[in-house]
């Protein structure tokens, strides 16, 4: 119907509790998000790249 869905998570406000934790933790959520920030480690070890700090 027009494009609209119902998300039962996002209407008990589960979503946005998990991208507010997610926001000051810098620890990923999602199965995607923890395997980029994983992947991306090991490639500033393997090179000896510092990490990068947010302003």
């Amino acid at each position: 119907m027009f494009g609209l869905s119902f998300s039962w998570k996002r209407a008990l406000g589960i979503s946005g509790l998990k991208n507010k934790v997610a926001k000051k933790t810098g620890i990923p959520t999602t199965k995607g998000g923890v395997q980029r920030k994983i992947g991306q480690a090991v490639i500033d070890a393997i090179t000896g790249k510092k990490k990068r700090k947010k302003k």
